[in-house]
């Protein structure tokens, strides 16, 4: 059985801003050691995009306790900003897939040929 609405709204309000911390914090951690020991590009990608979701996720949890706004704005040109590196950073990657046919970083060590 579902938790009903007030109650699921009552635990929600009871979630501190550490709790949101520490959650920005494990997300980062994960996404950091993905680029340290992950060979594959899109991986890589993956866990950068991570990191980038966890200082999103730290600057709405600060937003919210701090009853600004600012966070708010700020998370929106950070999701702009994500959006368009994402179109950017897929397109290199399949043109390198598409030029050396590996997407493996090792093998990608350089840009010549």
């Amino acid at each position: 059985m579902l938790p009903s609405l007030p109650t699921t709204l009552a635990a929600v309000s009871s979630i501190g801003v550490n709790h949101y911390l520490a959650v920005a914090a494990l997300l980062f951690a994960i996404g950091f050691f993905g680029v340290l020991l992950r060979k594959n590009t899109l991986v890589v990608y993956m866990s950068l995009e991570l990191m980038l979701n966890a200082s999103t996720l730290a600057a709405v949890a600060f937003s919210r306790f701090n009853q600004s706004i600012d966070g708010a704005v700020f998370v929106f040109f950070i999701i702009t900003v994500a959006a368009a590196e994402v179109a950017v950073g897929l397109a290199i990657i399949v043109a390198l897939f598409r030029k050396r046919h590996t997407v493996q970083v090792e093998e990608l060590g350089t840009l010549k040929n």
